[in-house]
């Protein structure tokens, strides 16, 4: 009796320590987003801010001029939403794929959906398009690679997880050669560097447009998995396990790695290729909240976004130049991943 009084107390003390994290990563993100709308060349108070952003929505007394309206609404408002966006969303899909296959390697681009993306804006800058088209192209190759790695799990013997993942790494493959003849055909004077850049992942330029883009999917890809988080524990129980509970873990699997491609599609289309994120904070988040996916796979989202949000700030900020966000992540993340493999209490 008091053993089982024990373990109630426990899981009551560990759901609480979850909550409080959250709560406490909510506060922490919510000032570094209004801080990022101070952060940069053109000088923007933080009252000024709040005002402007309060005045879309209150009839406020305008004491900003022209030039801060049109910098935090048209410039920065933009780009900071995307980052939040495109981090929740890569820490998220990062998530849902290590609990789904269980393994602690497991990226939003493990299945190859990055570098369908790459592939499909290579090929839409190698043949003219615009932004827009660019995007769209990333996107569509994202879910065509997407569909062939379940295609080819779907036929092959043995294990579905493991099939699945080695088709991932096969496609995935395939796609990087031909995003590499791409760059080896492209003009060196202008669509080389246009593709070089877009590979190298930014946010640079960000608009309302790619927000409203890639609001969509990302909600899409969002929902489902937040609201399938339990059954997701019930599936790190194993095969057998789960069935044993009543769960088809065929079409579990199914949801969860199609709504993750959706969330990292639709990152991948807008931002370029942006590593780090989905591996490191899903390690990141296990060590302050546990393994339970109902508070991991939210405090994942709050945590991812303001990693990127964070960096999104340096890279426009370090230098005179902007520096691609893709390289920070992977300056930061890479070392920080080492520091997790060689900790005494080992979180792989």
């Amino acid at each position: 009796m008091r053993t089982e009084q024990n373990h109630r107390s426990g899981m009551t003390r560990s759901a609480r320590r979850a909550l409080i994290c959250f709560a406490v990563l909510c506060a922490a993100l919510t000032g570094l987003f209004l801080f990022s709308f101070v952060v940069g060349r053109y000088d923007v108070p933080i009252t000024q801010v709040i005002r402007i952003l309060l005045g879309r929505f209150l009839p406020l007394e305008e004491t900003w001029t022209a030039n801060m309206r049109a910098v935090v609404l048209n410039v920065r408002l933009p780009r900071i939403a995307l980052a939040c966006m495109v981090g929740s969303c890569l820490a998220l899909a990062g998530t849902a794929y290590q609990s789904v296959f269980q393994n602690p390697m497991a990226a939003p681009d493990i299945l190859g959906a990055s570098s369908g993306a790459c592939f499909g804006a290579a090929l839409a800058i190698l043949l003219g398009f615009v932004r827009g088209g660019v995007t769209m192209m990333a996107f569509l190759f994202s879910m065509l690679t997407i569909a062939l790695v379940y295609l080819i799990g779907s036929r092959t013997r043995g294990k579905r997880s493991v099939s699945i993942l080695l088709a991932g790494v096969m496609v995935s493959s395939l796609f990087s050669s031909g995003t590499s003849y791409i760059k080896l055909v492209a003009d060196p004077s202008n669509e080389l560097p246009a593709i070089t850049y877009w590979l190298m992942g930014s946010l640079s330029g960000a608009r309302g447009s790619d927000v409203c883009f890639a609001l969509v999917p990302m909600l899409i890809g969002t929902v489902p998995l937040l609201l399938l988080r339990w059954r997701i524990n019930i599936l790190t129980l194993g095969e057998e396990e789960a069935a044993t509970l009543g769960v088809h873990t065929g079409r579990l699997r199914l949801a969860v790695v199609l709504c993750a491609t959706f969330l990292t599609a639709a990152s991948v289309a807008v931002s370029g290729m942006i590593g780090w994120v989905g591996l490191v904070i899903p390690h990141l988040c296990r060590k302050l909240v546990g393994n339970d996916c109902r508070y991991l796979l939210p405090t994942s989202m709050v945590m991812g976004a303001g990693f990127l949000l964070l960096v999104d700030n340096l890279s426009r900020n370090l230098m005179a130049t902007e520096i691609p966000i893709g390289i920070l992540t992977a300056f930061i993340g890479a070392p920080f991943f080492i520091y997790l493999m060689t900790r005494k209490e080992n979180m792989l």
